[in-house]
């Protein structure tokens, strides 16, 4: 089976990553129920068989789902033969929640990351491998270059750690870049503390435009010029942390208007 750009597939061969990724998972998280996104030719689909004997593995592929059923024969039941992206999420466990893992494909690999917001009360963890900007955009804190729409609102719900780098030559095909292995897990507490559709809003609309001061981006916003005085307003949007976005979402859509 070659690799298919389509598909941005570049497959992993080293068995000890694919190990070191299945082990990052919280065993217990969910009671060993687990989605993987993307298998491929099935190395890190073996070492999640090992320890989560419920898991599923979701492939657009369907070159790939004939390979891994022929190869795997034992693993057909636990095989969706769908795109992730178009994936009806609350059926893969019947309205349970569960975890999700694979070595994303690079094309998709942010849009993954936001339907795991949009469905958090499913998945309280994912940990996936990433292109190594796009992991290290997931996690990174205010002030930071990389800082941007993914993480804030990945941050809104979630803690994430960087766990580790991969090498180009760990893949075949190897990828242009670096990867990136992060690990998500779903906060204790999931209220905002703002309304969560106007906090998008708001954040997508402050770093539209990031060089500038979010009195210029925001004033589409707001309703009160005034407001616009105040001095959070004279920043730019890669220096306010998670909790500032929620201020600044209370103060430009108050709860009570």
């Amino acid at each position: 089976m070659r690799a298919k750009k389509s598909y941005g597939q570049h497959f992993l061969t080293q068995p000890a990553i694919a190990e070191r990724i299945a082990q990052a998972l919280d065993e217990h998280c969910t009671d060993g129920r687990v989605l993987e996104i993307g298998p491929g030719k099935g190395i890190l689909t073996t070492f999640l068989a090992q320890r989560f004997p419920g898991f599923k593995a979701v492939e657009a592929d369907r070159d790939m789902i004939t390979y891994l059923s022929s190869h795997h024969p034992e693993w057909t039941d636990h095989l969706i033969s769908e795109d992730f992206m178009k994936l009806d999420l609350p059926r893969v466990f019947e309205g349970q929640s569960f975890q999700l893992v694979g070595n994303f494909p690079y094309n998709i690999s942010s849009q993954i990351v936001i339907r795991m917001i949009e469905h958090r009360d499913l998945i309280p963890e994912l940990v996936g491998m990433f292109q190594r900007e796009v992991a290290r955009r997931i996690v990174s804190g205010p002030g930071n270059k990389d800082y941007g729409i993914l993480s804030v609102l990945t941050q809104a719900w979630y803690d994430g750690t960087y766990l580790f780098t991969v090498d180009r030559g760990s893949f075949q095909p190897p990828p242009k870049v670096q990867s990136g292995v992060i690990r998500l897990v779903r906060k204790a507490d999931t209220e905002l503390g703002c309304d969560p559709v106007r906090f998008v809003l708001v954040v997508k609309t402050a770093f539209g435009q990031r060089r500038k001061m979010m009195r210029n981006t925001l004033r589409g916003l707001c309703e009160d010029p005034e407001l616009l005085e105040d001095p959070i307003f004279q920043e730019r949007p890669e220096q306010l942390d998670v909790a500032a976005f929620v201020s600044l979402t209370n103060r430009l859509f108050p709860v009570d208007a």
